[in-house]
């Protein structure tokens, strides 16, 4: 670590410190050094969980004993909060998580300079006796600059989602791919890449784990940290946060934490809805319907709150499609809007013919839209004229002259990630 960055560094580590060393009170009065030494780190590692690297620096023995004490203090007032699990990264979120997800209650439980296997033997105390509601997992990038190897962080992970799902098998679980760094930092791409590629496989086939592709939403060319999000190449700045909220907050939807109240968009004069927002009447597979139904038959499609949601599949990808049970042989207008977590891959059929819709700046194929906007809402517009379909995302052109069928359906399509629709109209032209 160059020392401008690690003076940088610690100096955040010894702001955070200096106040928790102010505030952090036992209810008896008692000074907090007395408290602090309920949580002092375990000297050595005889008897303890796990595998890998526990830091033992002194200021992370002091910091790990002053967060975790004042943790204590918040029992009562943080049960049945979402817990965010992590190091400095999470940590530098602050303790509302900057504000980023406004009525729902969260707890951040980062300490930096953590590591896989610390998270794993305070799991307990400073997660679980929560009760969370759930949990929100990023860690493993201090255990590659203690050169542990990728399968050991893999398997430290195994071991904090065994204990998870043991206290509750329904409790949602929200793992982050861990973010890009810097080979200067002592995390080169190649080993982040394995981790991460270690981690799905962990979790693949597991409902009750999401794993969110945070690596591609930070990485450049290179696979490394941008400068513009990560200036020091490790911890986010403003940026980097307002795209992790971003990234989480769709799943917090779908989750029905966050983005509750129906969506009361009006029609445009000469529109018919395909979508009601409430059920997925008019929309089925091709051999049935789902009219009246709030969920596919396999949960892949949910209608929540005005949003068409293409959920998340355990698989990594699985791909199956949606379709009206209407078709559409006059020319029409078709618009919607979409929402994509990052590296999503969706698609919607023009009578057939599919176009593609995903998080375009990194799924591609039109990675060079300057109006899309990463996980927020997107609007689409399909012109369909004597067989050609138009099409337009934010104004800009997807499609110029897409040949379609004479006749057929309007179809929506998953694969990968999470997708969500809305607004979903037609207006047929003359």
């Amino acid at each position: 670590m160059k020392p401008i960055l690690l003076f940088s560094f610690l100096g955040v580590v010894l702001t955070i410190t200096l106040t928790f060393n102010a505030t952090a009170q036992v209810a008896d009065g008692k000074p907090a050094s007395q408290q602090e030494k309920r949580f002092e780190l375990p000297a050595t590692d005889d008897g303890l969980a796990g595998a890998g690297p526990i830091r033992r620096y002194d200021w992370f023995r002091k910091l790990w004993a002053q967060r975790r004490s004042a943790w204590a203090q918040r029992l009562q007032q943080d049960q049945g909060a979402f817990v965010f699990l992590g190091d400095s990264i999470t940590q530098g979120w602050g303790d509302n998580m900057g504000g980023s997800f406004a009525g729902m209650k969260a707890a951040n439980r980062g300490i930096s300079g953590d590591t896989t296997r610390g998270v794993l033997i305070r799991l307990q105390e400073d997660a679980l006796s929560l009760r969370p509601s759930g949990v929100v997992i990023l860690i493993g990038t201090n255990d590659l600059e203690e050169q542990a190897d990728p399968e050991t962080i893999a398997g430290n992970l195994k071991l904090i989602l065994a204990k998870l799902k043991e206290h509750n098998a329904k409790m949602p679980i929200i793992l982050c791919q861990v973010f890009p760094s810097s080979a200067t930092m002592k995390r080169p791409a190649d080993k982040i890449k394995k981790v991460n590629e270690l981690y799905a496989g962990v979790v693949k086939g597991d409902a009750q784990v999401t794993f969110i592709e945070t690596w591609p939403l930070f990485a450049d060319g290179q696979g490394d940290a941008k400068k513009e999000e990560f200036p020091d190449l490790l911890h986010p700045n403003q940026a980097g946060y307002a795209k992790w909220s971003a990234a989480l907050r769709p799943i917090f939807a779908t989750l029905g934490l966050l983005e509750t109240e129906p969506d009361n968009f009006a029609l445009e004069p000469g529109f018919i809805s395909l979508f009601n927002g409430r059920d997925l009447t008019g929309w089925g597979f091709r051999t049935n319907n789902f009219d009246g139904k709030t969920a596919s038959n396999d949960g892949r499609y949910v209608a929540k709150n005005g949003r068409l949601i293409v959920t998340m599949p355990s698989e990594g990808r699985r791909i199956q499609q949606l379709w009206t049970t209407r078709e559409f042989p006059k020319n029409f207008t078709l618009k919607l809007e979409f929402r994509a977590t990052p590296n999503a891959d969706s698609g919607i059929f023009i009578r057939r013919p599919q176009l593609q819709c995903r998080d375009y700046l990194i799924a591609g194929p039109y990675k060079e839209l300057k109006q899309y906007k990463p996980q927020e809402w997107n609007e689409i517009v399909v012109t369909v004229k004597d067989g050609v379909a138009h099409s337009a995302c934010n104004g800009e052109i997807l499609e110029a002259a897409l040949k379609v069928p004479d006749t057929g359906p309007i179809g929506l399509e998953g694969d990968r990630g999470q997708m969500e629709y809305r607004r979903i109209r037609l207006q047929e032209l003359p």
